[in-house]
Protein backbone atom coordinates (compact mmCIF):
# COMPACT_ATOMS: atom_id res chain seq x y z
CA UNK A 1 0.00 0.00 0.00
CA UNK A 2 0.78 3.91 -0.66
CA UNK A 3 2.10 5.12 2.39
CA UNK A 4 0.50 6.78 5.08
CA UNK A 5 1.67 10.91 4.29
CA UNK A 6 1.99 11.42 8.30
CA UNK A 7 3.04 7.54 9.53
CA UNK A 8 7.44 8.74 9.72
CA UNK A 9 6.22 12.02 11.76
CA UNK A 10 3.84 9.46 13.84
CA UNK A 11 6.35 7.20 14.66
CA UNK A 12 9.40 10.19 15.12
CA UNK A 13 7.15 11.41 17.65
CA UNK A 14 7.03 8.09 19.55
CA UNK A 15 10.83 7.88 20.03
CA UNK A 16 10.99 10.57 22.64
CA UNK A 17 8.48 11.37 25.55
CA UNK A 18 9.62 14.79 25.28
CA UNK A 19 8.57 14.83 21.97
CA UNK A 20 8.16 17.89 19.24
CA UNK A 21 4.43 18.40 20.16
CA UNK A 22 4.80 18.50 23.78
CA UNK A 23 7.80 21.23 23.32
CA UNK A 24 5.94 22.97 21.21
CA UNK A 25 2.49 23.15 23.74
CA UNK A 26 5.08 24.03 26.57
CA UNK A 27 6.42 27.13 24.31
CA UNK A 28 2.41 27.91 23.83
CA UNK A 29 2.67 28.32 27.87
CA UNK A 30 0.55 25.03 28.61
CA UNK A 31 1.61 23.03 31.26
CA UNK A 32 2.15 19.20 31.20
CA UNK A 33 0.09 16.82 33.27
CA UNK A 34 2.07 13.44 32.96
CA UNK A 35 0.91 10.13 33.83
CA UNK A 36 0.98 6.30 34.36
CA UNK A 37 -2.12 4.79 34.26
CA UNK A 38 -5.49 4.78 31.74
CA UNK A 39 -7.57 4.99 35.36
CA UNK A 40 -7.58 8.20 34.91
CA UNK A 41 -10.15 10.88 33.08
CA UNK A 42 -8.34 12.29 30.27
CA UNK A 43 -10.53 15.46 30.17
CA UNK A 44 -9.61 16.14 33.18
CA UNK A 45 -5.79 16.38 32.44
CA UNK A 46 -6.32 18.45 28.89
CA UNK A 47 -8.40 21.76 30.48
CA UNK A 48 -7.75 25.06 28.96
CA UNK A 49 -3.87 25.73 30.02
CA UNK A 50 -3.03 21.75 30.38
CA UNK A 51 -2.54 18.93 28.41
CA UNK A 52 -1.64 15.19 29.41
CA UNK A 53 1.13 12.78 28.65
CA UNK A 54 1.08 9.16 29.68
CA UNK A 55 4.59 8.45 30.50
CA UNK A 56 6.74 5.97 27.73
CA UNK A 57 10.29 4.81 27.45
CA UNK A 58 11.03 4.18 24.53
CA UNK A 59 14.33 3.11 23.07
CA UNK A 60 14.53 1.46 26.72
CA UNK A 61 17.90 -0.19 27.26
CA UNK A 62 19.91 -0.78 30.82
CA UNK A 63 17.13 -0.77 33.89
CA UNK A 64 19.85 -1.58 36.84
CA UNK A 65 19.12 1.76 38.45
CA UNK A 66 15.37 0.82 38.75
CA UNK A 67 15.96 -2.42 39.39
CA UNK A 68 18.31 -1.68 42.16
CA UNK A 69 15.35 0.26 43.74
CA UNK A 70 12.37 -1.55 43.11
CA UNK A 71 13.90 -5.24 42.72
CA UNK A 72 13.98 -7.23 39.25
CA UNK A 73 10.56 -8.98 40.02
CA UNK A 74 8.80 -5.62 39.30
CA UNK A 75 6.96 -5.02 36.01
CA UNK A 76 9.94 -3.70 33.60
CA UNK A 77 7.56 -0.95 32.45
CA UNK A 78 7.72 0.79 35.71
CA UNK A 79 11.61 0.10 35.82
CA UNK A 80 11.92 1.43 32.79
CA UNK A 81 9.95 4.74 33.57
CA UNK A 82 12.03 5.11 36.88
CA UNK A 83 15.28 4.56 35.06
CA UNK A 84 14.35 7.28 32.19
CA UNK A 85 13.17 9.54 35.32
CA UNK A 86 16.54 9.11 36.90
CA UNK A 87 18.22 9.95 33.49
CA UNK A 88 16.26 13.15 33.41
CA UNK A 89 14.13 12.06 30.85
CA UNK A 90 10.84 13.33 31.89
CA UNK A 91 12.16 17.42 32.90
CA UNK A 92 9.20 18.40 30.83
CA UNK A 93 6.71 17.14 33.23
CA UNK A 94 5.06 20.17 35.45
CA UNK A 95 3.27 17.52 37.85
CA UNK A 96 2.79 13.99 38.05
CA UNK A 97 -1.14 12.20 38.61
CA UNK A 98 -0.84 8.63 39.81
CA UNK A 99 -3.82 6.20 40.33
CA UNK A 100 -3.39 2.87 42.35
CA UNK A 101 -3.85 1.29 39.21
CA UNK A 102 -1.23 -1.26 41.20
CA UNK A 103 1.35 -1.81 43.76
CA UNK A 104 3.92 -1.44 40.96
CA UNK A 105 2.86 1.82 39.49
CA UNK A 106 3.09 3.49 42.85
CA UNK A 107 6.04 2.43 44.19
CA UNK A 108 7.45 3.56 40.79
CA UNK A 109 5.97 6.98 41.42
CA UNK A 110 7.15 7.00 45.06
CA UNK A 111 10.78 6.39 43.83
CA UNK A 112 10.42 8.89 41.28
CA UNK A 113 9.43 11.52 44.07
CA UNK A 114 11.83 10.36 46.78
CA UNK A 115 14.62 10.97 44.22
CA UNK A 116 13.69 14.03 43.11
CA UNK A 117 14.04 13.58 39.70
CA UNK A 118 11.72 15.73 38.74
CA UNK A 119 12.59 19.37 39.91
CA UNK A 120 11.12 22.34 39.61
CA UNK A 121 9.02 25.53 40.78
CA UNK A 122 5.44 24.49 41.17
CA UNK A 123 5.79 20.67 40.89
CA UNK A 124 3.74 18.76 42.10
CA UNK A 125 3.01 14.88 43.01
CA UNK A 126 -0.26 13.47 43.43
CA UNK A 127 -1.40 9.97 44.35
CA UNK A 128 -5.31 9.13 43.61
CA UNK A 129 -7.25 5.86 45.12
CA UNK A 130 -9.54 4.49 43.03
CA UNK A 131 -12.41 2.06 43.17
CA UNK A 132 -11.62 -1.66 42.85
CA UNK A 133 -15.36 -2.21 41.79
CA UNK A 134 -17.50 -0.74 39.68
CA UNK A 135 -20.88 0.54 41.94
CA UNK A 136 -22.19 3.22 43.24
CA UNK A 137 -19.62 3.27 46.57
CA UNK A 138 -17.01 3.16 44.45
CA UNK A 139 -18.32 6.03 42.00
CA UNK A 140 -18.11 8.48 45.05
CA UNK A 141 -14.67 7.48 45.61
CA UNK A 142 -13.62 8.35 42.09
CA UNK A 143 -15.40 11.12 41.86
CA UNK A 144 -13.98 12.85 45.43
CA UNK A 145 -10.41 11.56 43.96
CA UNK A 146 -10.79 13.81 40.41
CA UNK A 147 -11.56 16.64 42.77
CA UNK A 148 -8.93 16.71 45.44
CA UNK A 149 -6.08 15.09 43.44
CA UNK A 150 -6.44 16.52 39.68
CA UNK A 151 -8.68 19.60 39.85
CA UNK A 152 -8.14 21.21 43.05
CA UNK A 153 -4.58 21.17 42.63
CA UNK A 154 -4.79 22.19 39.02
CA UNK A 155 -6.62 25.34 39.75
CA UNK A 156 -4.30 26.15 42.86
CA UNK A 157 -0.64 25.36 41.67
CA UNK A 158 -1.46 26.58 38.07
CA UNK A 159 -4.82 28.61 38.36
CA UNK A 160 -6.57 26.54 35.72
CA UNK A 161 -10.37 26.91 34.92
CA UNK A 162 -12.30 23.46 36.11
CA UNK A 163 -15.51 24.46 36.17
CA UNK A 164 -18.17 22.29 34.50
CA UNK A 165 -18.04 24.80 31.35
CA UNK A 166 -14.60 23.93 31.63
CA UNK A 167 -14.92 19.98 31.62
CA UNK A 168 -17.17 19.99 29.06
CA UNK A 169 -15.55 22.00 26.29
CA UNK A 170 -12.82 19.63 27.31
CA UNK A 171 -15.04 16.63 26.69
CA UNK A 172 -16.05 17.89 23.34
CA UNK A 173 -12.50 18.22 22.26
CA UNK A 174 -11.72 14.46 23.55
CA UNK A 175 -14.72 13.18 21.76
CA UNK A 176 -13.27 14.89 18.13
CA UNK A 177 -10.74 13.31 18.78
CA UNK A 178 -12.15 9.86 19.63
CA UNK A 179 -14.56 10.04 16.74
CA UNK A 180 -11.39 10.26 14.02
CA UNK A 181 -9.49 7.29 15.80
CA UNK A 182 -12.86 5.08 15.70
CA UNK A 183 -13.27 6.76 12.11
CA UNK A 184 -9.71 5.21 11.01
CA UNK A 185 -10.52 1.75 12.65
CA UNK A 186 -13.28 0.82 11.02
CA UNK A 187 -11.14 0.26 8.02
CA UNK A 188 -10.13 -2.61 10.28
CA UNK A 189 -12.95 -4.58 9.73
CA UNK A 190 -12.28 -4.96 5.54
CA UNK A 191 -11.63 -8.25 4.15
CA UNK A 192 -9.07 -6.30 2.66
CA UNK A 193 -7.83 -3.94 5.27
CA UNK A 194 -6.87 -0.23 3.84
CA UNK A 195 -4.69 0.46 6.86
CA UNK A 196 -2.33 -2.01 9.27
CA UNK A 197 -3.01 -2.85 12.96
CA UNK A 198 0.29 -1.68 13.00
CA UNK A 199 -0.26 1.80 11.60
CA UNK A 200 -3.04 1.91 13.71
CA UNK A 201 -1.18 1.89 16.69
CA UNK A 202 1.18 3.86 15.84
CA UNK A 203 -1.79 6.61 15.59
CA UNK A 204 -3.41 5.89 18.89
CA UNK A 205 -0.28 5.66 20.89
CA UNK A 206 0.40 8.99 19.70
CA UNK A 207 -3.35 10.68 21.43
CA UNK A 208 -1.80 9.18 24.32
CA UNK A 209 1.81 10.72 24.09
CA UNK A 210 0.87 14.08 22.49
CA UNK A 211 -1.29 17.15 23.02
CA UNK A 212 -4.69 15.80 21.69
CA UNK A 213 -5.51 19.25 20.10
CA UNK A 214 -1.90 19.46 18.03
CA UNK A 215 -2.59 15.69 16.59
CA UNK A 216 -6.21 16.59 14.80
CA UNK A 217 -5.09 18.10 11.83
CA UNK A 218 -3.02 15.34 11.41
CA UNK A 219 -5.24 12.52 12.11
CA UNK A 220 -8.13 14.37 9.71
CA UNK A 221 -5.93 14.33 7.19
CA UNK A 222 -4.57 10.34 7.33
CA UNK A 223 -8.78 10.20 7.77
CA UNK A 224 -8.81 11.59 4.24
CA UNK A 225 -6.28 9.50 2.68
CA UNK A 226 -7.30 6.15 3.87
CA UNK A 227 -10.90 7.15 1.97
CA UNK A 228 -8.68 6.70 -1.34
CA UNK A 229 -5.95 4.39 -0.27
CA UNK A 230 -5.46 1.11 -2.69
CA UNK A 231 -5.01 -2.09 -0.19
CA UNK A 232 -2.87 -5.00 -0.64
CA UNK A 233 -4.57 -7.90 -2.29
CA UNK A 234 -3.58 -10.60 0.50
CA UNK A 235 -2.19 -8.63 3.17
CA UNK A 236 -2.75 -11.60 6.35
CA UNK A 237 -2.60 -14.74 6.95
CA UNK A 238 -5.56 -14.87 9.89
CA UNK A 239 -7.23 -11.94 11.80
CA UNK A 240 -6.50 -11.03 15.13
CA UNK A 241 -7.79 -9.10 18.84
CA UNK A 242 -4.47 -8.67 20.51
CA UNK A 243 -5.62 -8.36 24.52
CA UNK A 244 -4.25 -7.48 27.89
CA UNK A 245 -1.95 -5.46 29.64
CA UNK A 246 0.16 -2.40 28.86
CA UNK A 247 1.28 -2.05 25.29
CA UNK A 248 3.25 0.98 24.62
CA UNK A 249 6.22 -0.57 22.27
CA UNK A 250 5.99 0.27 18.45
CA UNK A 251 7.47 -3.22 17.76
CA UNK A 252 5.10 -5.34 19.40
CA UNK A 253 2.42 -5.14 16.86
CA UNK A 254 4.60 -5.26 13.98
CA UNK A 255 6.16 -8.06 15.15
CA UNK A 256 2.86 -9.91 15.16
CA UNK A 257 1.89 -8.43 11.78
CA UNK A 258 5.26 -9.90 10.14
CA UNK A 259 4.23 -13.10 11.03
CA UNK A 260 0.91 -12.74 9.60
CA UNK A 261 -1.54 -11.93 11.61
CA UNK A 262 -3.41 -9.51 11.44
CA UNK A 263 -3.90 -7.12 14.54
CA UNK A 264 -7.58 -6.16 13.74
CA UNK A 265 -8.70 -5.28 17.49
CA UNK A 266 -7.03 -3.86 19.91
CA UNK A 267 -8.26 -4.65 23.71
CA UNK A 268 -4.96 -3.58 25.93
CA UNK A 269 -3.76 -0.30 27.86
CA UNK A 270 -2.54 2.50 24.87
CA UNK A 271 -5.22 0.59 22.82
CA UNK A 272 -8.31 2.36 21.20
CA UNK A 273 -10.74 -0.10 23.22
CA UNK A 274 -12.20 1.46 25.67
CA UNK A 275 -9.65 4.46 25.64
CA UNK A 276 -11.24 5.92 22.28
CA UNK A 277 -14.80 5.64 23.42
CA UNK A 278 -16.45 8.77 23.23
CA UNK A 279 -18.24 10.41 26.51
CA UNK A 280 -21.93 11.52 26.31
CA UNK A 281 -22.81 14.10 28.90
CA UNK A 282 -26.73 15.44 29.68
CA UNK A 283 -27.51 18.44 31.12
CA UNK A 284 -29.66 16.50 34.29
CA UNK A 285 -25.85 15.66 35.82
CA UNK A 286 -22.80 17.69 36.87
CA UNK A 287 -20.32 17.14 34.16
CA UNK A 288 -17.62 15.41 36.83
CA UNK A 289 -20.16 12.76 37.80
CA UNK A 290 -20.79 11.91 34.31
CA UNK A 291 -17.37 12.04 33.16
CA UNK A 292 -16.36 9.65 36.42
CA UNK A 293 -19.40 7.32 35.90
CA UNK A 294 -18.15 6.47 32.20
CA UNK A 295 -14.51 6.03 32.88
CA UNK A 296 -15.70 3.46 35.79
CA UNK A 297 -18.22 1.62 34.44
CA UNK A 298 -16.68 1.19 30.72
CA UNK A 299 -13.06 0.53 32.33
CA UNK A 300 -11.72 -3.10 31.49
CA UNK A 301 -8.74 -3.24 33.71
CA UNK A 302 -8.13 -6.33 35.48
CA UNK A 303 -8.19 -4.16 39.14
CA UNK A 304 -11.39 -3.93 38.68
CA UNK A 305 -12.64 -7.10 40.42
CA UNK A 306 -16.40 -7.64 41.64
CA UNK A 307 -17.42 -10.41 39.70
CA UNK A 308 -19.62 -8.22 37.11
CA UNK A 309 -16.98 -6.59 35.69
CA UNK A 310 -14.70 -9.72 35.48
CA UNK A 311 -17.53 -11.69 33.62
CA UNK A 312 -17.78 -8.38 31.15
CA UNK A 313 -14.16 -8.23 30.18
CA UNK A 314 -14.02 -11.77 28.55
CA UNK A 315 -17.48 -11.03 27.22
CA UNK A 316 -16.35 -7.48 25.75
CA UNK A 317 -13.30 -9.37 24.03
CA UNK A 318 -15.93 -11.78 22.45
CA UNK A 319 -18.12 -8.51 21.21
CA UNK A 320 -14.86 -7.10 19.37
CA UNK A 321 -13.78 -10.61 17.94
CA UNK A 322 -16.96 -11.01 16.40
CA UNK A 323 -17.49 -7.31 14.90
CA UNK A 324 -13.70 -7.23 13.85
CA UNK A 325 -13.77 -11.08 12.53
CA UNK A 326 -10.94 -11.77 14.63
CA UNK A 327 -9.72 -15.63 13.41
CA UNK A 328 -7.87 -16.12 16.66
CA UNK A 329 -6.64 -14.25 20.45
CA UNK A 330 -3.77 -13.40 21.46
CA UNK A 331 -4.17 -12.42 25.42
CA UNK A 332 -0.43 -10.78 26.39
CA UNK A 333 0.53 -9.55 29.25
CA UNK A 334 3.88 -7.53 30.42
CA UNK A 335 6.68 -9.99 32.46
CA UNK A 336 5.88 -9.97 36.21
CA UNK A 337 2.36 -8.16 35.83
CA UNK A 338 0.44 -9.45 38.69
CA UNK A 339 -3.20 -8.36 37.45
CA UNK A 340 -3.02 -9.02 34.26
CA UNK A 341 -1.13 -12.47 35.30
CA UNK A 342 -4.44 -13.84 36.95
CA UNK A 343 -6.59 -12.14 34.18
CA UNK A 344 -4.43 -13.93 31.20
CA UNK A 345 -4.63 -17.28 33.10
CA UNK A 346 -7.78 -17.27 33.41
CA UNK A 347 -9.13 -15.35 30.65
CA UNK A 348 -7.22 -17.62 28.16
CA UNK A 349 -9.04 -20.79 29.55
CA UNK A 350 -12.41 -18.66 29.18
CA UNK A 351 -11.94 -17.92 25.82
CA UNK A 352 -11.06 -21.18 24.65
CA UNK A 353 -13.50 -23.26 26.23
CA UNK A 354 -16.43 -21.28 26.45
CA UNK A 355 -16.48 -18.91 23.89
CA UNK A 356 -13.94 -21.44 21.48
CA UNK A 357 -12.07 -19.35 20.07
CA UNK A 358 -8.04 -20.07 19.23
CA UNK A 359 -5.75 -18.47 22.11
CA UNK A 360 -2.16 -17.96 22.30
CA UNK A 361 -1.28 -16.87 25.77
CA UNK A 362 2.20 -14.94 26.29
CA UNK A 363 3.87 -12.88 28.67
CA UNK A 364 6.66 -10.63 27.74
CA UNK A 365 8.93 -8.13 27.73
CA UNK A 366 8.59 -4.20 27.97
CA UNK A 367 10.68 -3.34 24.84
CA UNK A 368 9.71 -6.76 22.34
CA UNK A 369 12.41 -5.73 19.96
CA UNK A 370 12.85 -8.66 17.75
CA UNK A 371 11.79 -11.36 19.70
CA UNK A 372 13.22 -14.71 18.25
CA UNK A 373 11.37 -16.71 21.25
CA UNK A 374 7.73 -14.62 20.60
CA UNK A 375 7.99 -14.75 17.00
CA UNK A 376 8.46 -17.99 16.81
CA UNK A 377 4.96 -18.61 19.01
CA UNK A 378 3.23 -16.33 17.08
CA UNK A 379 4.25 -17.84 13.77
CA UNK A 380 2.91 -21.10 14.94
CA UNK A 381 -0.34 -19.73 16.48
CA UNK A 382 -0.61 -18.51 13.27
CA UNK A 383 0.00 -22.16 11.25
CA UNK A 384 -2.24 -23.50 13.83
CA UNK A 385 -5.31 -21.31 13.55
CA UNK A 386 -4.92 -21.68 9.62
CA UNK A 387 -4.76 -25.15 9.77
CA UNK A 388 -8.32 -25.17 11.51
CA UNK A 389 -9.73 -22.85 9.23
CA UNK A 390 -8.70 -25.48 6.47
CA UNK A 391 -10.05 -28.46 8.59
CA UNK A 392 -13.50 -26.63 9.19
CA UNK A 393 -13.18 -25.07 12.39
CA UNK A 394 -15.76 -22.84 13.66
CA UNK A 395 -13.43 -19.90 14.31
Amino acid sequence: MKDLKHLYYFEKLLDDANNELVRKARDDGRKCVATLCENIPEPLLNLPGVFSARLRAPRTGSLDMATYYMTSFLCEYTRAILERAIEGGYQFADCLIVPDGCSMLNRCAENMELLHTMQKDGFFHEYMEIPMKADDNGLNLYILQCQNHILTPLAKTFGIDTSDAALRKAVEEHNELCRLIRQIGEYRKEDAPRITGYEYHILTLATYAAPKDLLLPYLRETLAQLADRKPDEKPYRIRVLLAGSEVDDVDAVRLIEECGAYVCADRFCYGSFPGRDPLTLTDEEDALTQICRQYMYRGQCARTMNQAKILERRAYIDRLAKEYRADGIICQQMKFCDPWAYERMVATQVLREEYHYPVLSVDRPYAVGSSGQLRTRVQAFVESVELKKIQGGSK
